[in-house]
């Protein structure tokens, strides 16, 4: 949060939908300043899943999150579907069988296994959100891909129980085609940051054990063992370590594109500070990078799926 803001008042008159029919998902919702911790779901959310867990994929699934949830008691929904392949719709009504949801703090749109508390936890640090955004002038013409995004593989091999615990995600390449068992699963840029790869989106959703490059993990990591108090805005880490991470990510992504596209580049007089300004590209390249575009489809729906996530259970 930026500095002075205050959580807006919530009641009839600034909710939109109260009229809709509720969705059947039965989801538990904590805010950062409520007490106690919930420990188990709904019963409507145990008989919902019950009752569409009805064939061994289904309840593989099931055992895969359960796993996933042991070793890291924080996830957001992109992030289990990069790592477990499941129809969209019932992973809808698997997570809130074993997770509750954030909704503010520093945990804001992540699930939280049942009886763990991160506002109790100074190393939970690792699993506070940050919202990222490519800060830069746009000329906005159709949403591009570009070939380094393209070129990062689905998590399709191995990832050890470490590796899943403090985030980093995998490495390496692999040509085998998408079996059937990674149907639904997303790309690993879906959810973590490495250097020298563009984000997918202009805006993005990553845990702080995502961020894997070490400098990042530095700055997430420069108060361990003297974390006092657990804030609302910047959770166990230091003030302002999450536009530290911004300001650091923004430098490599500038860089990176400054290397491999310089076309991207324009210095425009029009700018105050005479800064170089990003430039989507526009023109005859665009028919050829829609065609990649088509190729990858790392989300259904909003782009911004975390932002509108909470739609799918209210």
């Amino acid at each position: 949060y930026r500095e002075g803001y205050n959580n807006p008042q919530v009641s009839d008159e600034n909710l939109i939908g109260l009229s809709r029919a509720r969705r059947p998902n039965n989801a538990i919702f904590v805010n950062f300043d409520d007490e106690g911790t919930p420990t188990e779901p709904l019963d409507a959310a145990v008989q919902n899943w019950k009752k569409v867990c009805t064939n061994p994929v289904d309840k593989k699934a099931e055992e895969e999150l359960r796993k996933l949830f042991e070793v890291r008691p924080v996830w957001s929904r992109n992030a289990v579907k990069a790592n477990i392949s499941v129809h969209p719709d019932k992973l809808k009504l698997l997570l809130p069988y074993l997770a509750y949801y954030m909704l503010t703090g520093p945990w804001r749109s992540l699930w939280v296994r049942f009886g763990y508390d991160p506002r109790k936890h100074p190393e939970a640090k690792i699993y506070q959100v940050l919202d990222f955004r490519i800060r830069c002038g746009m000329k906005y013409g159709k949403r591009t891909q570009t070939t380094e995004t393209l070129s990062l593989l689905s998590l399709s091999h191995t990832v050890s129980v470490h590796d899943l615990k403090q985030g980093l995600g995998t490495s390496g390449a692999s040509g085998a085609k998408k079996s059937a068992s990674s149907t639904y699963k997303l790309k690993e840029s879906i959810y973590i940051f490495r250097e020298g790869a563009l984000p997918p989106y202009r805006q993005m959703f990553y845990q702080l054990c995502d961020l894997n490059v070490e400098s990042l993990q530095k700055i997430i990591h420069r108060n361990d063992g003297t974390e006092l108090e657990c804030t609302e805005r910047d959770g166990w880490c230091l003030s302002k370590t999450s536009d530290d991470l911004r300001d650091s990510m923004s430098l490599m992504i500038k860089q990176m594109i400054r290397s491999t596209r310089p076309a991207l580049f324009s210095t425009t007089t029009s700018n105050e500070d005479g800064k170089e300004q990003l430039a989507y590209e526009t023109g005859e390249e665009e028919d050829d990078e829609e065609e990649e575009e088509e190729e990858f489809k790392p989300s259904e729906g909003s782009e911004n799926e975390m932002e509108t996530e909470i739609l799918d259970y209210v």
